[in-house]
């Protein structure tokens, strides 16, 4: 068997180094400047991991290092079936064969999907340690991956999330212009980036979805999702009791930015004679999370047990998800809007809840940076209706007393002028605006 492999590495290394980077659309990650760190990119499948990698490597190419010293390695291959830890090693052996001269040089490892072998982890520090190689590690698992290295690794993992296209990655992509200045933009041109925005929030950001029919999107994003379900949950998890499965998943796609309730879900699965047990739909839930194609969101509160006991709201990782699921016919615009602006504060990298007010007013988000700076954000499709914009107002009063240190905003769908009056220090203007970073936050 080892000979077999090893000729297949063989391949796959000579045709790594030979290969020029495939054309991509530049994702707008920024790469640690921590020395020494292994770089850990995770993100549902198909948001784009692969492409990053070959954009971290095309940079490198770029700046000078040799194609022999940036070996890009995906296990996701069939004739790698039997491949466990024992082996790995024949990768570097085989590497430093076939380019002896790379023995004076730092070599990068781009391995992709690495976490498909049992005992990867291991493997991988002690190339770590070994002070002669730099190493980015891709996975569609996000608490596997994150997990393991900071288990095995010890600090010196360095987690990057990829998600869909980003608003401003969906222009470059499509050949248009992002403004320098979204807060200083004409009516007409703030109208061509309304019509952009609608666009985007319908076909959403997967790399291959763009272009595509409605039906096509959809039969393409089902699908997905279904080699996610499978592969990511399923087997990796051993679930069994797919039924549940595929009903919960139905559930939270097709009706996202809702309250849900673990408890509820149970009772109506029972009631359809789906036997399942509480703690499973809490598995099945967090199983999701960890395949990257949803996250759900807590109140924000300190009380653990207020967080427990309240019910948590749940969105795609991606807009087009949404359509891709949802059997109502309805536009759902509100729903995708509210799910694209929680996904870029994950971008960002915001820690987010929702917020319960004490008179019972509900504010999307309340979402704090790693610096502790704080948004409080009400997501609206339309304020033409005063009642609307003032329930919106009144909520977020309420809840600026709670969080006087968070800039609040109301993030609307397009920029119809003229914009309602509302009161300091509340901040209205359309989301793809604040995407674009004509806001601040």
């Amino acid at each position: 068997m080892n000979d077999q492999l090893q000729q297949v590495i063989r391949d796959k290394l000579l045709e790594a180094v030979q290969t020029a980077a495939p054309d991509f659309t530049r994702r707008l990650v920024a790469l640690p400047k921590v020395k020494n760190k292994a770089v850990c990119v995770i993100g549902m499948r198909r948001a784009g991991k692969t492409t990053f990698l070959h954009q971290c490597r095309a940079d490198l190419m770029a700046a000078g290092v040799s194609a022999a010293q940036l070996v890009y390695f995906n296990f996701e291959d069939e004739r790698l079936a039997g491949l466990d830890a024992a082996h790995l090693s024949l990768i570097p052996d085989t590497h430093l064969r076939l380019f002896p001269a790379t023995v004076e040089h730092r070599t990068t490892f781009f391995f992709d999907e690495i976490q498909r072998v049992p005992g990867w982890e291991v493997f991988t520090r002690r190339l770590m340690d070994s002070g002669h190689h730099t190493l980015f590690l891709s996975g569609s698992s996000a608490k596997l991956l994150s997990r393991e290295i900071a288990t095995s690794m010890r600090g010196r993992g360095w987690e990057i999330v990829i998600h869909p296209f980003s608003f401003a990655e969906f222009l470059t992509h499509q050949g248009q212009a992002v403004p320098e200045n979204p807060g200083e933009l004409t009516s007409r041109q703030s109208a061509v980036l309304d019509h952009h925005f609608l666009r985007y929030l319908e076909a959403g950001g997967f790399p291959e979805a763009q272009g595509l029919s409605k039906p096509e999107r959809c039969e393409l994003l089902q699908g997905y999702v279904d080699v996610a379900l499978l592969r990511d949950v399923i087997e990796r998890h051993g679930i069994t009791n797919v039924a549940a499965l595929r009903q919960l998943v139905r559930r939270l796609l097709g009706s996202p930015a809702g309250l849900f309730s673990g408890q509820k879900f149970f009772s109506d699965l029972k009631s359809q004679g789906i036997a399942v047990s509480r703690e499973t739909v809490h598995d099945l839930l967090a199983h999701l999370e960890d395949a990257c194609l949803l996250q759900s969101v807590p109140v924000a509160t300190d009380s653990e047990k207020r967080r427990n006991v309240n019910p948590r709201k749940c969105y795609p990782v991606d807009t087009a998800l949404i359509h891709a699921f949802d059997r109502s016919g309805r536009p759902n615009s509100g729903h995708a809007l509210e799910s694209a602006v929680f996904v870029e504060l994950m971008r960002r990298k915001y820690e987010v809840g929702y917020v319960k007010t004490a008179s019972g007013y509900e504010v999307d988000f309340l979402a704090r940076s790693l610096t502790n700076e704080a948004l409080l954000v009400q997501v609206c499709a339309a304020v033409d209706d005063r009642a609307t914009l003032e329930r919106e107002v009144r909520a977020l009063r309420e809840a600026m007393v709670e969080y006087p240190r968070a800039q609040p905003l109301i993030l609307t769908l397009e920029s119809r002028l003229p914009q309602p009056s509302v009161p300091k220090p509340i901040r209205l203007l359309p989301a793809w605006q604040w995407m674009l970073g004509g806001a601040g936050g």
